[in-house]
């Protein structure tokens, strides 16, 4: 697992648990709103290694804001797992965000290790590879899974920060380099628009069938969300667990802003947030509002 930091501490990513957060580096996505790029792009991935770094923060939704991100390179594994053991007794779960955790071939057996230690294990992820998530579901690896659900189908794939979609956003780690993504559009852009929410369709409908408890969460950026969108997809979500929308908060330093993809996006206020929220609340009956 290529383990980019941990975060200590955490008492808002798992709902009703005292965790800790470990970040895997790596997303096959470029969300144009993202503020993690130090997770996202290849670029600008810190090299060598990297040893736990000291002191503890509150957390905040997905995002390492505030977190203990290595900044000298890629976080060991065994020092996580050390530190998981030092902390028994005081922490009872253990978030694994990202980047994208399902990208990483290793991500199954990491989970494993992680509840054989006696935590409780939550994984956030944005749906793109299935696969992996069905059989994360099937072995019982996880106990919460919280997926981002991007934005309506047609706008799926310019909401993810990709030209096209379906290929790139299946690939693996060995995929991830800018360069190799940047020739898969290229040869590939006749690839359908669909491909992206085909994949998050597919992970939606394993989460709503499964009985492991978790949530569904939009960050929502005016630019590229509106009512109409937030409707259509509370019709793809309806009678599915809880429903999150997150206010996008604007500033310097986000995906987009590496990928050159100035969509000139916006804070909605509370007021754009409640509107979209009472439009959504005739399809789905548990939604609620995070960050404002």
């Amino acid at each position: 697992m290529k383990l980019a930091g941990l975060q200590k501490l955490t008492l808002l990513d798992y709902p009703g648990e005292v965790a800790c957060t470990v970040f895997t580096q790596g997303c096959n996505l470029r969300c144009p709103f993202c503020q993690n790029p130090d997770l996202v792009l290849p670029e600008l991935f810190a090299a060598g290694e990297a040893s736990l770094c000291e002191g503890d923060g509150a957390g905040s939704g997905n995002t390492p804001e505030g977190s203990l991100l290595s900044t000298d390179g890629p976080l060991p594994e065994e020092t996580f797992f050390d530190y998981l053991e030092r902390r028994r007794g005081k922490l009872s779960a253990v978030v694994v965000s990202g980047g994208e955790p399902t990208l990483h071939r290793d991500l199954p057996a990491f989970l494993s290790r992680i509840r054989d230690t006696g935590y409780l294990v939550k994984l956030d992820t944005n749906g793109m590879r299935p696969e992996v998530l069905e059989r994360i579901l099937d072995e019982g690896l996880v106990d919460y899974v919280a997926m981002d659900v991007k934005n309506s189908p047609g706008k799926y794939a310019l909401t993810c920060g990709l030209e096209q979609d379906a290929e790139d956003a299946a690939a693996g780690p060995e995929h991830l380099a800018a360069a190799a993504m940047e020739r898969a559009s290229a040869a590939e852009g006749g690839e359908r628009a669909g491909g992206l929410w085909e994949r998050a369709k597919r992970s939606i409908d394993l989460l709503k069938g499964s009985p492991v408890a978790g949530e569904f969460r939009t960050t929502v950026a005016l630019g590229l969300h509106t009512v109409e969108d937030i409707k259509e997809m509370a019709v793809c979500l309806a009678g599915s667990r809880p429903w999150y929308l997150q206010q996008f908060v604007a500033g310097e330093g986000l995906v987009g802003a590496f990928s050159g993809k100035d969509l000139k996006l916006a804070s909605p206020s509370r007021e754009d947030l409640e509107e979209m929220k009472a439009a959504a609340m005739e399809y789905v009956t548990h939604i609620a509002l995070r960050g404002v």
